[in-house]
């Protein structure tokens, strides 16, 4: 592959150094054969479980490289970051393990959980200040305080040993593998992972294929790469949170321009019925981003068909009070859960006429609101239903027409249906 001009390129020595530094505590993740999806698409398929680190994420690896590599006065001084979950967990862990003073900026909206995990991992050692409502105003208050107190920021990407730390996952999967891997799957956010592990496989795996992941509310790295420049990307949609990012790292782009194949995207919906999918069939627990990899697999059906292949989950730190969301994306996108205005009109037994001779024998309400207007003829309630096939809503639809009781179908709706999902 030609490598064009790019002011950083790791080298295989600075992330075997890295490796060196991070097995301290970095556990060497599970490289394990997935007997569902191998069946499911008739490929040898493996799972790199970043998920099962004591972090539950990569990321310690980049921070824990980063913050050991930094000098006697920068680590008196302290370190301050800027994350809403995965990155200041690992921060945190690698200030106490390595004794260092950290503020770690969070937004105000950061789920509480994850605000008690970045306190257990840290102790005494760090201290949580939540800033702003968005990730943005934690990240600018954050690098305000470092110019003013000379402390240093801990990037959560866009940083030579936070790719190089990140790097090591690739080269444990070069090791762990029997057989050289045709294609490996890399969830991308602001590109930390697939910098520094696309730079591994390119010195020691050249002709494995590596293709980058990307929620379809968030292609930062996919516009870039498409139009050759680094693109901030206006509005993204932020329910991948530990992949959503606007504008992904100067040198992960450049790195990326060089090592990687391709990069796609997979929709939001597919992410949650394959996070829904991993819980019930194979007992794995991973958050949205660590099921992107898995999620997109459907596209690559064909191609991937007799290969080798290799997936990393990225993650578990999944909030439990996610849940019903995540059901809810999974639904809509199998096209199982619709949203509609319904007129009923004011007399009685017009709800009991719509349960029994216009919902199917199967069809289930999951979400009625009605408010009885006795002035008017007909009164307005927004219903969701849930049914057991796709194909049954077209005949509920012309149920709803034939008896006069269709109002507007509302999926399709964004401006409304934001209000109800």
């Amino acid at each position: 592959m030609k490598i064009e001009q790019a002011t950083y390129i790791p080298t295989l020595k600075s992330i075997t150094d890295a490796a060196n530094r991070v097995k301290e505590v970095a556990i060497k993740t599970p490289f394990m054969r997935s007997f569902t999806y191998s069946k499911k698409f008739e490929a040898e398929v493996f799972l790199k479980r970043e998920d099962l680190q004591q972090v539950r994420s990569y990321k310690i690896r980049g921070a824990y490289n980063k913050m050991s590599t930094l000098t006697k006065v920068e680590k008196e001084n302290g370190i301050v970051c800027a994350s809403a979950g995965n990155h200041a967990q690992g921060v945190a862990f690698a200030c106490a393990r390595l004794n260092i003073q950290g503020s770690i900026y969070m937004p105000t909206t950061t789920p509480k959980q994850k605000v008690e995990q970045v306190e257990m991992f840290g102790g005494d050692w760090i201290t949580v200040v939540l800033e702003g409502d968005m990730f943005d105003d934690a990240f600018a208050k954050a690098s305000d305080v470092c110019i003013k107190e000379g402390k240093t920021f801990i990037h959560p990407f866009d940083d030579e040993k936070i790719i190089e730390g990140q790097a090591t996952v690739g080269l444990e999967m070069v090791t762990q593998s029997t057989k050289p891997l045709d294609y490996v799957f890399v969830p991308v956010g602001g590109g930390g992972l697939i910098a520094g592990l696309s730079a591994v496989f390119h010195y020691l795996s050249p002709k494995t294929k590596i293709i980058g992941v990307e929620p379809e509310g968030a292609p930062a790295m996919l516009t870039s790469l498409s139009r050759k420049q680094n693109t901030t990307l206006d509005e993204i949609d932020k329910f991948v949170d530990g992949a959503a990012v606007q504008r992904v790292g100067e040198r992960n782009f450049a790195i990326s321009q060089n090592f990687v194949d391709r990069v796609v995207t997979v929709s939001e919906g597919k992410i949650c019925q394959t996070i829904l999918d991993l819980y019930n069939r194979d007992a794995i627990v991973v958050e949205p981003a660590g099921a992107m990899t898995l999620a997109v697999l459907d596209q690559f059906a064909e191609e991937i068909k007799g290969k080798n292949i290799a997936c990393v989950v990225s993650g578990s730190n999944n909030d439990i009070t996610r849940t019903a969301e995540i059901k809810e994306r999974a639904l809509l996108y199998q096209g199982l859960k619709h949203y509609f205005i319904i007129k009923f009109p004011q007399r009685a037994g017009a709800l009991k006429e719509f349960v029994a001779e216009i919902l199917g024998p199967t069809d289930d309400i999951t979400h009625f609101e009605y408010s009885k207007k006795t002035s008017r003829e007909q009164g307005p309630a927004i219903v969701g239903i849930e049914i057991k096939s796709p194909e049954d809503l077209a005949p509920l639809v012309d149920r709803m027409h034939a008896r006069k009781f269709f109002g507007e179908y509302l999926n399709d709706k964004p401006d409304l249906f934001q209000f109800l999902v």
